[in-house]
């Protein structure tokens, strides 16, 4: 499932390819049916309008300008944005929306499972607002980290994938944090000591910083690090530890074996 890394590096996409154009039109694309995408008046709100501005925050993105209007796009479990000229290429497969921009410029919301969506809106701090999100996981301080999760009673794997409290990471990326923390999933999050947590915070700073610069291609990501080999019954990269996979939160944890489970 798409999380920070992958909106961002959509959010960049939108930033390099479809700024300061103008959009003649917002159409429907294919079997819209079951998707939360905007109506016609709404569409027809961003005609005439350019995007000057990006913004991201978790895993919403956002594209506008000032005065707006503005677009959010959630990226649901398989979403994609796709910036193509018409004379080089046609419409994504499972193409839900099209912005059409002045001359062969197009922006496509290809969602295969229609789990994501698209608003359009005015202000994008009323929608993290509206929505209750945490800080963005790549924006929140040390010490304001340690006060929001340290606080929490639950599972550690849970209080970093709660976006109220931190928004853009998920399943896979809380994984990777815990894993290069050396913490189990299921350590209660209030027992972690404050040196603890500010490690962690690098910790999270340091991966997502990194799989951003790598665009969310995991292929680029170093061979040590969980993703690479994150299957039940793998050696660990890091120690003589196997890989092993549990039910944390509601989730499943994948975490290597040597690092005790609390209690």
């Amino acid at each position: 499932m798409p999380e920070l890394p992958e909106a961002e590096h959509y959010r960049r996409t939108i930033a390099e390819k479809c700024l300061n154009r103008t959009i003649e039109s917002v159409e429907l694309g294919d079997d819209t049916e079951h998707v939360e995408l905007p109506g016609g008046n709404a569409r027809e709100r961003l005609v005439g309008h350019q995007f000057t501005e990006t913004h991201r925050h978790g895993k919403l993105i956002f594209a506008g300008s000032k005065d707006g209007p503005w677009i959010c796009v959630h990226l649901g479990m398989t979403g994609r944005l796709l910036a193509y000229d018409t004379s080089d290429h046609t419409p994504p497969d499972f193409n839900r929306i099209l912005i059409a921009f002045e001359g062969e410029r197009r922006l496509a919301f290809s969602c295969p499972r229609k789990l994501g969506w698209v608003h359009v809106l005015d202000d994008p701090e009323d929608e993290i607002a509206e929505r209750g999100f945490g800080p963005d996981a790549m924006d929140i301080s040390e010490d304001d980290f340690v006060e929001v999760i340290g606080s929490t009673n639950g599972a550690i794997k849970g209080a970093l994938m709660a976006q109220k409290k931190l928004a853009g990471i998920g399943n896979l990326w809380s994984d990777e944090i815990l894993f290069q923390s050396e913490l189990h999933p299921e350590t209660k999050a209030s027992d972690l000591d404050e040196k603890t947590l500010r490690k962690m915070h690098a910790a999270m700073r340091r991966i997502l910083a990194g799989v951003c610069d790598k665009d969310a291609d995991y292929s680029q990501l170093p061979y040590r690090w969980l993703v690479s080999h994150r299957h039940k019954g793998e050696d660990c990269r890091r120690c003589d530890g196997t890989i092993t996979k549990s039910k944390v939160s509601g989730r499943s944890a994948y975490h290597c074996d040597s690092v005790s489970k609390p209690g």
